[in-house]
């Protein structure tokens, strides 16, 4: 041991001066590398994030505390090409031997290859240069902190820097901030020279961003200009612009106050050659014309089609093809009404969202006629979209079940379908494809096929035989979706058929941030046409349920000839082991194995008619994609088969009874439930695009009255890359079952997850999550306490799923990689739950595009 530290000591000082060599390797003598940044206010150390950011020169960015980039910059050569050349002139033979064997042209382009230039090009594309210490920039950086600080009222402020070297070619720098007294407003007066202006501003003076006795603040001020530019744009004064505001500040620097003075002149205009002052003006519109049907935007001396309707004039280079009426659904601006800048941003965006137009242009101009000179003429210049849109598509796909499909879509949009800026679209898709999972007794290569057709008639008001205008104003932008679709499918050997449709209203408040949605009818059928050939195309299951049957079959009817499972005899197999005939018990895993594939079999084979209605809130505070600090909540709520209830029984339909005395409709078991579910998701943005999200699920399904179960297709599951990472979809649950069957789903859920997601660095990120939730069965025809959430109690079986996540950021969207471990696992023994997950070979993979939550 004595004679190893040695050595140890020494391999540690040589790596120690390497590493720190290396580093420096690209800087210049007598200059430094910047290696840190320390800023000071009033003695006291800062590192608040906005702050840091305000510095020009940062140290270069690091992976894990190490300068990775900077490394493999400075691996690159400086002149690989020269250093070649020098390599080729060193020895005299060297250049003709090469020319022997190669072109002299290739030699000399050998200076560009991969091995030459390129891997070095690569080392500094993907490093980073070494930041150099810059003296001027320095000297910026402590301007843009004293404006800083001045900004929020520290008008006296000084900031200092110091350069200090620490170690060989290396430095730091430490600003040092005194802030000295904040200002604070003392008076706020104010000098408006347009008299009817002035009266404008006193009106909504209460509102004003700057208040006397509040410390000065350059946002206030900036925030009050906006606000006196809205009030008054959106009062008429259409010349009014941003920059007529303007304050003076009288400084007393004893009492450390300042006095405000809200200056605003009467603009300028030039008349002739001569610029001559004259108050603002508060116009009124005096017309709105709107020109519609062409192909450019200002058709004024192209009009072959005029109406007026309550006001308004249309115009049309040809037959006009739109009702007026439905056009002033989505026009704000009226007749005789002030000017407004909310106005013309409704009327653009309500226009834009009919999709029967390119991006509205809406232009004022002033009234020749008007003696007064108050008024404005409003022209609204729409450009048709094409009215007939074909769009034609075709895909070759693959996937576990088919191993080669060809797959195609045409769907055909008919703008202005009734001349009321309808939207309809007709589509249809179709996929033949090949499976060798397939029962394919003729050895036909395309076994497999799906056709189907959809239509959709989008609306862009409330279609609903009571006036709603009074509830949903046209503010808010209402639209009514009809739609119907119909698929018949061969391609897991059930011949499926499904039929979908309803009618849906959406609605969101001016800010877009609240939206509503309404379903008043949501229809899905969906029939299995061929359940009978189940096992014969699911030979896996029916293989192992063929094994156990030559342990357990008591029935020998169940069996062919050749002592195999017949078809109809293996369903009853499964009846036999699942009421108790055979020797199996429910802690048998034969059994489980059973009940596993019975499980899976009713899942994929069942038949569904569900109706419902529902009504869905949402709410988001994210500004744009780059917005990392927001929440988004969602709400819904869902009733089913109250209708078919109150129709089967009103009309006396023909009613058949299932094997569990539920009531069928049309020969379907037809669903009864509500639903509902909260959805909540927080992120905390921390900078440097370091952030902190969070994620809060609740739902519950609760059948009645027809039925004692919620079909799968509405209950819920747990796991997966978007829920507990620890487990794969299906397999967490219900409750402290273990997740014994192939699809565990229950009609009760809770999850909550958060993460810490973080800049590795360039577009790599990483991040560390933990995930909590589980599934129950509540208020169902399960009675297994292991199943069933039985009060606050359950909650100790909640799972926890743990794990580290990499990312890659591709702007346009996000690959996601998560490594999930089960912290917490209640399938398992009480005292045997905790971290018995947590090990590398027990990793559950997840893959995803963006973000979990």
């Amino acid at each position: 041991m004595k004679n190893i530290l040695p050595k140890i000591t020494l391999l540690f000082v040589i790596g120690t001066l390497f590493y720190s060599c290396s580093l420096v390797k690209r800087v210049p003598e007598n200059k430094q590398l910047l290696v840190k940044n320390e800023i000071f206010a009033n003695n006291e150390r800062i590192k608040e994030e906005r702050v840091n950011n305000l510095l020009t020169q940062q140290p270069n960015n690091k992976f894990i505390a190490y300068p990775l980039r900077l490394s493999l910059y400075n691996l690159a050569r400086k002149n690989p090409d020269s250093s070649y050349r020098a390599w080729l002139d060193k020895k005299p033979n060297r250049r003709e031997n090469l020319t022997a064997i190669l072109s002299k042209k290739q030699v000399e382009r050998l200076a560009e290859s991969f091995f030459v230039s390129g891997f070095n090009n690569f080392l500094k594309k993907t490093g980073e240069p070494p930041v150099i210490i810059d003296p001027k920039r320095v000297e910026k950086s402590e301007k843009r902190l004293s404006g800083f600080y001045y900004d929020k009222g520290f008008l006296k402020n000084t900031v200092v820097s110091k350069i200090d070297s620490i170690g060989n070619k290396k430095g730091k720098i430490t600003y040092n901030i005194t802030t000295g007294a904040v200002y604070t407003i003392d008076s706020l007066s104010r000098e408006i020279e347009t008299p009817k202006i002035d009266s404008l501003y006193l009106s909504q003076e209460q509102k004003s961003f700057i208040k006397p006795n509040e410390p000065y603040s350059y946002s206030n001020f900036d925030n009050e200009k906006k606000r006196i530019t809205k009030q008054f744009r959106n009062s008429g004064v259409y010349h009014f612009q941003e920059n007529y505001v303007k304050f003076d500040a009288i400084q007393n620097d004893k009492d450390h106050k300042l006095g405000v003075v809200l200056k605003i002149e009467d603009r300028t205009v030039k008349i002739e050659d001569q610029l001559v002052k004259t108050p603002f003006t508060i116009y009124k519109i005096s017309e709105v014309n709107i020109f519609t049907n062409s192909n450019s935007r200002k058709i004024r001396n192209q009009v072959n089609d005029s109406i007026k309707y309550k006001g308004y004039n249309f115009y049309s280079t040809g037959k006009l093809q739109y009702k007026p009426k439905a056009l002033l659904n989505s026009i704000f601006i009226a007749k005789g009404s002030l000017f407004s800048d909310t106005d013309r941003t409704l009327t653009s965006k309500s226009l834009n969202n009919l999709s029967v137009f390119n991006y509205p242009n809406i232009e004022y101009i002033e009234d020749a006629s008007d003696s007064t000179k108050t008024s404005l003429i409003t022209n609204i210049y729409l450009v048709n979209k094409k009215r007939f849109l074909w769009q034609p598509s075709i895909d070759i796909t693959t996937s576990d079940i088919q191993q080669f499909g060809i797959s195609g879509r045409m769907s055909f949009t008919w703008r202005n379908v009734f001349r009321r800026a309808e939207n309809l679209e007709i589509s249809t898709r179709g996929n033949i494809g090949s499976s060798k999972d397939f029962a394919n007794p003729n050895n036909v290569f395309f076994n497999i096929f799906e056709f189907g057709g959809d239509i959709k008639l989008n609306i862009p008001r409330i279609f609903f035989p009571l006036n709603t205008k009074n509830i949903i104003k046209k503010e808010m932008f209402p639209s009514t979706q009809i739609s119907t679709g119909l698929t018949n499918q061969k391609n897991i050997g059930l011949d499926k058929s499904s039929l979908s449709g309803g009618i849906n209203y959406n609605w969101s408040t001016t800010d877009g941030k609240n939206n509503f949605r309404f379903d008043l009818l949501n229809i899905n059928y969906v029939r299995n046409l061929n359940a009978g050939n189940y096992f014969n195309v699911y030979r896996t299951s029916y293989n192992r349920l063929n094994e156990l049957a030559a342990l357990y079959n008591v029935d020998a009817t169940n069996l062919d000839s050749d002592d195999n499972l017949t078809l109809e005899g293996t369903l009853k197999f499964i009846s036999d082991v699942l009421s108790g005939a055979t020797s199996l018990t429910l802690g048998d895993q034969d059994y489980k194995t059973i009940l596993s594939i019975s499980e899976r079999y009713v899942r994929l084979a069942e038949d569904n008619l569900i109706v419902s209605s529902s009504f869905s809130f949402s709410r988001s505070t994210k500004a744009n994609m780059y917005d990392r600090d927001f929440y988004n909540f969602k709400a819904k709520i869902e009733s089913a088969g109250n209708l078919l209830s109150l129709v089967g029984n009103g009309f006396n339909l023909t009613k058949e009874e299932s094997a569990a005395g539920n009531t069928k409709l049309f020969g379907i078991e037809y669903a009864q439930y509500i639903k509902t579910e909260v959805d909540y998701v927080k992120q905390w943005d921390f900078g440097k695009k370091n952030t902190l999200a969070m994620h809060t699920f609740a739902g519950i399904a609760i059948p009645y009255g027809n039925a004692k179960t919620i079909p799968f297709s509405r209950s819920y599951f747990a796991g997966g890359s978007n829920d507990n990472r620890g487990w794969q979809a299906y397999s967490l649950g219900p409750g402290r079952s273990g997740g014994i069957n192939d699809f565990n789903e229950a009609n009760f859920k809770l999850t909550f997850s958060t993460e810490y997601r973080f800049r590795v660095s360039g577009n790599f990120h990483s991040a560390f999550f933990v995930d909590v939730g589980n599934i129950w069965n509540f208020l169902d025809n399960v009675e297994d306490e292991r199943y069933t959430f039985n009060g606050i109690k359950s909650l100790k079986d909640l799972a926890v799923g743990s794990g580290v996540g990499f990312r890659y950021d591709f702007d346009f969207f996000v690959f996601r990689i998560d490594l999930g471990y089960k912290t917490y696992d209640p399938g398992r023994e009480t005292e045997d739950r905790w971290f018995k997950g947590i090990n590398f070979s027990k990793t559950v993979l997840n893959f995803g595009i963006n973000y979990p939550f």
